[in-house]
């Protein structure tokens, strides 16, 4: 099957804990106290594991950390959903996101080349 994708996406295990959820006519949904598993990213955005079902066309702010020193903050738009066994999978995009922080997604695709070349 051809890859419709612009951007490659590449395997990545980061937690990001979300507290709340805002909509751009000012609407908030509070306490939401959800831990969420990250399993890919590409230059457009991520794809997550949640036990949860969330609402589409929400955002939420969020820290996108590589390792020790190569992270950015973001914000991130939830456009997919689809339920599994066991909670859902989600689809977002990144809202805004300049072209240097975009840069870091390169960075990081990088170094799973190199890893991926020593194996």
């Amino acid at each position: 099957m051809e890859e419709r994708r612009k951007y490659k996406r590449l395997p990545i295990k980061l937690i990001i804990d979300i507290d709340k959820l805002f909509r751009q006519d000012n609407e908030i949904i509070s306490d939401i106290n959800e831990s969420i598993e990250v399993v890919d990213i590409s230059k457009r955005g991520i794809g997550f594991l949640c036990k949860d079902e969330l609402p589409l066309d929400y955002y939420f702010n969020a820290k996108i950390q590589f390792d020790e020193v190569r992270f950015f903050y973001c914000v991130i738009k939830i456009i997919r959903k689809e339920k599994l066994e066991e909670g859902y999978h989600f689809g977002c995009e990144f809202v805004g996101l300049a072209e240097f922080l975009s840069k870091k997604v390169d960075e990081y695709e990088s170094i799973l080349d190199d890893m991926n070349s020593e194996i």
